[in-house]
This record gives structure tokens, sequence and C-alpha cells, in this order.
């Protein structure tokens, strides 16, 4: 997870530009649900980058989110996660935290 750039919403709200990278190679389809998109399964797709490297920019205001990936139809944890939380299926969820802009 890289991140990025620092955008301004149409409310004025402060977004962070944040880059989640996952790698499978044998994965068809790569898609991130979480608390920025009501667990859709559906919205959020990552981007196949090529050599099993899929990657997608999200522009989240400051917060701390939890997210899961669904890798052709399955769901996991981030496995470069640097924290994740209990969920109530008895799983883990990946948290993101988004630090507010600098300077």
């Amino acid at each position: 997870m890289k991140k990025n750039k620092t955008k301004r919403n149409g409310n004025g709200h402060t977004a962070r530009s944040i880059r989640i990278e996952f790698a499978n190679p044998t994965a068809s389809a790569v898609a991130i649900a979480g608390t920025f998109n009501n667990w859709s399964p559906d919205s959020t797709y990552m981007v196949r980058l090529g050599d099993g490297r899929w990657a997608k920019d999200l522009a989240l205001p400051p917060g701390t989110y939890e997210y899961r990936l669904i890798v052709d139809g399955a769901w996991m944890p981030d496995p470069c996660a640097r924290e994740s939380a209990p969920n109530p299926f008895g799983e883990s969820n990946s948290v993101l935290k988004v630090n507010p802009a600098e300077g």
C-alpha cells in the first residue's frame, strides 16, 4: 500500500490518494470491498498491472477503514495490510488508516 497525493472533493473535505497493491499470478479478477464502499464486492475492481500484480488507487478522506479483497469471488484479508481487525464472521478484515494531509 502506498500513499500518494492530496485532493479536495466537491464538499471541501481533503481526500488522500491511497494505492492498494496485491500480487496473485493466477487471479482473473480482484476487487476491494470495505467500509469506504458499503462492502460492495462489485464496485471497486483492481487493475491488472501484469506479472500477477494488481493495484487500485482510492481517494479517501482521513479516517480508519476496514476492507477485504475479493479474488475470483473468494473474500480474503489483504496479505500486505499492516493491521487487521476481527470481523463478525470469525475472520479478519484488513485495516487502512488514512492520515490527514501534512503541511
